[in-house]
């Protein structure tokens, strides 16, 4: 395929010192890289047996110590022994009475109930302050 020849512009724009300058610093980058890559990176290319070969002696097996009986682990508890899993009521053929359904089962409204003082969110805390009613709403 041959090449177009320049226009005078596009020669003009064209400043080959500059080029050959950015040639020049690639090559001599390049250089470095290689001259440096053995002293930076010669770790990737040593064998893995070579690098998990250590001098180190081998480690003697720790003795077994006997635990006091306080520090023992205990032998797992089956989940069946301390939680109860009760069979849920028959489930309601209409969407509204999904709202609330297990919690007219007296069995499993346990975690529904609350021993707690309901309070309103508006003003409760301002009326134990002893806030006036003014600056509550």
């Amino acid at each position: 395929m041959t090449q177009k020849p320049l226009s005078t512009a596009a020669a003009e724009r064209m400043n080959l010192v500059a080029q050959d300058e950015i040639w020049k610093y690639r090559l001599k980058a390049e250089t470095e890289a290689r001259q440096n890559w053995a002293q930076n990176w010669g770790f990737l290319a040593t064998p893995l047996e070579e690098l998990l070969k250590g001098d180190e002696e081998p480690l003697t097996p720790k003795p077994k110590i006997e635990l006091p009986e306080r520090f023992r682990i205990r032998p797992v508890t089956p989940v069946e022994k301390y939680i109860k899993i009760l069979p849920s009521p028959p489930v309601p053929k209409t969407t509204q009475g999904f709202i609330g359904w297990r919690a007219g089962v007296p069995g499993l409204s346990k975690g529904l109930a609350h021993a707690f003082e309901i309070r309103s969110c508006k003003g409760a805390y301002a009326k134990e302050l002893g806030w006036p009613e003014q600056g509550i709403h």
